[in-house]
């Protein structure tokens, strides 16, 4: 611009005509020397492509032109959120610049031979330059020159095309000096070389137009011009090779990493579009998220649509803004990329898993307001009573856990005399010895520490995986659980004997020496209406011994809740578990089963050595008030078949307490192979039998007995009257299985709130719907669990049973637990065919240590720790899990961080924990580790 600026000066002083003779004479003279000289020749094609690559704006700027059909695939950053326009331009421009550098060495040797000029980039650099100094005169100009080059001559052609040879050779030597410049230099050294080349185009356009006479005595000043831009080429030709010498192996490493961003960002988004199949069902449901997160899809398909927008609207912008752009390009680059680093070496380290499940494999999480698992509504629980409001005589035995989370906590072995069978709420002897009597076998009841222990409980030496199911019903590993007083006292009766390095289960029991199979099918015979697996679906088992009874019910569809006390029976309910068949260790005594009212189908007991006809019949009374309105109560014992004194005593009074409970004798049939009897009897189904009882005894409970508390609750010799309403639960049997799985209870209205706000039935619907969905599509592939190694589960906060009902189809069986300060939803569980029980998780539960293979606690800790302390439950879980067991949970994410501290002090293996918008998701696996350090003696 400074030779357009003296030339113009020389205008003004009335030199004009000396000057255009000077330049016509030259101008000759050049022309003459060029065809004397010259054998290239370049065809018009390739100058035609030269004037058409560029164009310019009304503005004087000028645009880079680019191919219709070719996007360059973007390197995606985080979401840029409220960035500035500049900002979030100067992170698009990054990635298109390394593609068209990388277009452009690709094709270097192509270009070279066909000597054409290097125009993407020199109209790249052309785009960042400062258009301030131009006139709009040179504007028309220019565009007159692209214009003048096609019209021109073959003779005019060839003159300039020796010149746009030697102009091409600078642009494609500058393009590569500009790229190791920084953005300031390059503009300042663009707008210089530009400068001149345009002061050279316009000396042609005025050649051109001129007359032919000139003056040979100007031929000097041309030759010394040429001479001049020739120098200038030779040291940018020197300091392009220098620059590109030094940028050559930075540049490379630069694609390689722009060139696995690609790769990753397009992994990232197939295995995203497999998972956006996992969409929510409710209104009111929360989004999920993938395990591969799927929510970045969304953030890589903004940056697409922003990059294309930004980059027409960067043609536009002033030079000022530009550089701008540059400074904020290096900045906003430098954090992204430490930014996109650090967030894949947090990916790695919480996805990481033993059994490994694929790249693609996903994870259905639902959180916040719109999840699969909606929030609780707060006005429903207007609408739901809860155990602690029914259970009057509740024990309170909480305190106020902390609030922070606890790191590197100490873990120390429990130093009982229980051992490795420990369970705090039964073998509290500090409590049992306080009690003043055992008649009602108080002391086989629960009496859980004030303060729960924090201690783990040992393995036994030489502890084995469990055998798999249905294997393990017939045997399971001694040393699992080496206790052979069983063997001894009951292996004549075919409940269990010892085998090498097993333990074998015959099948048999006291009353089916002969197997459960022919003593089961000759129960359905007395009493056709049983219909095991259909009319009859959930039974429970009173006195189980090792449980074979419910074991081979599996059979015929059925559950059976299985139960027996932790006494003198060494380790019968243990024994239950190991083999895969659900019970708990619980006892007939002086206070309610943790069951609700009118839940079973059939109440069994086969010799379970209990008094029903002592005391008014209270314990009897308690099966009456659990058994379900047309339930059958199947008594297999001695004084149905046997004629000893004894035993005719007890038939005697057996039979006048179940008439005065209105209780129909259906039958009484022989087992001839067994040599046993047993007793079937009928609750009625309404009240006419009650009133017109002569002897009011037992008597009806009072109109306030809540027959559906039963946590510490104390028995009552009394019975409640039947439900008549019929919308009232218990006035209909529930529809026959698995029917009666995937409908609503008749007795749920829609005039009723759910639990997530909507009507109860559609409450009821959706979360089954949702849970079918979570376990199909993440639990059974996405956690990297091995299914074939799961048989017993335990739901430890269910609230519709949904989590059960979806795995219905897998060989395992579902405790479903109902918390007591949450809503009662536990008639719902039993009506659709299912089983669970109520507890109070800031207690020990009733069960022995390794017995569960998966426990699944959804929004359990972050509720539970507001009344009691995390650590305790954490030991508790890892008492109940068996080595190699799992634990699912789903929480708020400051549950779930805490949740992980302790599971990792605890040598879990943490296999996934993600969270999103405050809610979270964890996978763990439980070790063989154990602590080296006992609890000290107290």
């Amino acid at each position: 611009m400074a030779v357009g600026k003296a030339r113009s000066k020389r205008s003004t002083s009335g030199s004009y005509t000396s000057t255009v003779t000077t330049v016509v004479f030259v101008a000759l003279c050049v022309l003459g020397l060029w065809m004397l000289t010259s054998n290239s020749i370049i065809s018009p094609q390739t100058t035609a492509r030269t004037s058409t690559t560029s164009s310019f704006s009304a503005s004087g700027e000028r645009h880079l032109s680019k191919p219709s059909d070719r996007r360059d695939p973007p390197v995606y950053e985080d979401t840029e959120g409220d960035l500035p326009d500049d900002a979030i331009k100067s992170d698009e421009t990054k990635p298109l610049q390394a593609t068209n550098d990388e277009d452009d060495k690709s094709q270097e040797d192509k270009l070279k031979s066909e000597e054409t000029p290097n125009v993407e980039a020199g109209e790249e650099n052309n785009e960042k330059q400062e258009p301030e100094q131009e006139t709009s005169g040179d504007n028309k100009n220019e565009e007159e020159n692209a214009t003048v080059v096609e019209e021109n001559p073959p003779e005019i052609q060839r003159k300039e095309s020796a010149e746009e040879e030697e102009k091409q050779k600078e642009y494609e030597t500058q393009a590569s000096e500009e790229s190791a410049l920084t953005q300031n230099q390059l503009a300042q050294g663009i707008a210089e070389k530009n400068s001149e080349a345009e002061e050279t185009q316009q000396t042609k356009d005025e050649e051109s137009n001129v007359n032919q006479g000139v003056d040979e005595n100007k031929s000097e000043e041309k030759n010394g011009l040429e001479a001049e831009v020739e120098k200038r080429e030779a040291e940018s030709q020197e300091n392009s090779q220098e620059s590109q010498n030094q940028i050559t192996e930075e540049d490379q490493q630069q694609r390689l990493q722009q060139q696995q961003q690609q790769e990753h960002q397009q992994k990232q988004e197939q295995e995203n579009s497999d998972t956006r199949s996992d969409e929510t069902l409710q209104e009111s449901s929360q989004p999920e998220i993938q395990e591969v997160t799927s929510h970045e899809t969304q953030q890589n398909e903004e940056p697409q649509q922003s990059q294309l927008a930004s980059q027409d609207q960067e043609s536009s912008q002033t030079t000022d803004e530009k550089k701008a752009q540059i400074e904020n390009k290096k900045t906003q680059s430098e954090s992204n990329q430490q930014q996109r680093n650090s967030n894949e070496e947090a990916k790695q380290e919480t996805t990481t898993q033993d059994k490994a499940p694929s790249s693609s494999s996903t994870i259905s999480f639902q959180s916040g307001e719109s999840s699969g698992i909606p929030i609780e509504s707060k006005e429903s629980k207007k609408s739901w009573s809860t155990q602690a409001d029914q259970s009057e005589n509740q024990k309170e035995r909480r305190k106020d856990g902390p609030d922070g989370t606890i790191y590197g906590y100490t873990w120390q072995l429990c130093n009982e005399t229980a051992g490795p069978d420990y369970i705090p709420c039964l073998d509290n002897e500090k409590a049992i010895m306080t009690l003043h009597g055992r008649k009602h076998y108080e002391h086989r009841e629960r009496h859980c520490p004030e303060e729960p222990p924090a201690c783990l409980v040992p393995l036994p030496e030489m502890y084995k995986s469990p055998v798999e199911w249905p294997q393990s019903r017939d045997k399971i590993w001694y040393h699992n659980v080496p206790h052979t007083l069983l063997a001894e006292v009951k292996g004549h009766q075919n409940w269990v004997k010892v085998t090498g390095e097993f333990l074998t289960f015959p099948g048999g029991g006291t009353q089916f020496i002969h197997g459960a199979m022919h003593y089961i099918d000759f129960i359905e015979k007395a009493v056709p209406d049983i219909a095991w697996g259909k009319r009859t679906r959930v039974i429970l088992d009173v006195g189980c011994g090792v449980a074979s009874f419910g074991g081979y019910l599996f059979e015929r569809d059925v559950l059976t809740m299985s139960f027996a006390p932790k006494d003198e029976h060494e380790a019968q309910v243990q024994f239950a578990l190991e083999r895969g068949i659900p019970a708990i260790s619980a006892v007939m005594g002086s206070q309610r089963l943790p069951f609700p009212s009118r839940v079973f189908d059939v109440v069994h007991c086969a010799r379970c050595r209990v008094p029903w006809h002592v005391e008014g019949g209270t314990l009897l009374l308690e099966l009456n008030r659990v058994l379900r309105p047309g339930g059958y109560f199947v008594w297999s014992a001695t004084p149905v078949y046997q004629k000893l004194k004894e035993d005719v005593e007890i038939w005697k009074e057996m039979s006048a307490l179940t008439m005065s409970m209105c209780w129909e004798l259906v039958s009484i049939n022989r087992d001839k192979l067994n040599s046993v009897g047993a007793a079937i009897y009928r609750k009625p189904t309404s009240n006419v039998c009650y009133d017109q009882r002569k002897h009011k005894r037992p008597p009806m409970c009072k109109t306030d007995d809540d027959p559906n508390a039963a946590w510490y609750v104390p028995l009552q010799a009394c019975m409640h009257r039947a439900p008549v309403d019929g919308a009232e639960r218990g006035t209909r049997w529930p529809e026959e299985w698995p029917r009666r799985l995937q409908v609503s209870p008749y007795w749920l209205n829609k005039a009723q709130m759910g639990i997530y706000g909507r009507p109860a039935p559609d409450d009821f619907a959706s979360d089954y719907e949702h849970w079918k969905r979570v376990v199909n599509k993440s639990y059974l592939n996405g956690l990297g669990i091995s299914w074939s190694n799961v048989r017993n589960v335990m739901d430890m906060r269910a609230v519709y049973g949904g989590f059960a009902a979806a795995l219905k189809d897998l060989k395992v069986w579902v405790l479903n637990v109902v918390n007591i300060d949450s809503p009662d939803t536990l008639p719902i569980i039993y009506e659709r065919g299912l089983f669970g029980i109520y507890h109070d998780w800031c207690e020990s539960f009733s069960t022995y240590p390794r017995t569960y293979d998966l426990l699944h606690a959804d929004h359990l800790f972050s509720k539970l720790k507001k009344r009691c302390k995390i650590a305790p439950l954490m030991a508790e879980i890892d008492r109940i899990v068996r080595p190699g067991g799992k634990l699912i949970v789903r929480d708020e994410s400051s549950a779930i961080g805490e949740v992980e501290n302790l599971l990792k002090s605890l040598h879990w293996e943490v296999h996934l924990a993600f969270s999103k918008d405050q809610e979270g998701i964890l996978s763990a696996q439980k070790s063989y580790w154990r602590p080296d350090i006992h609890v000290a003696s107290s």
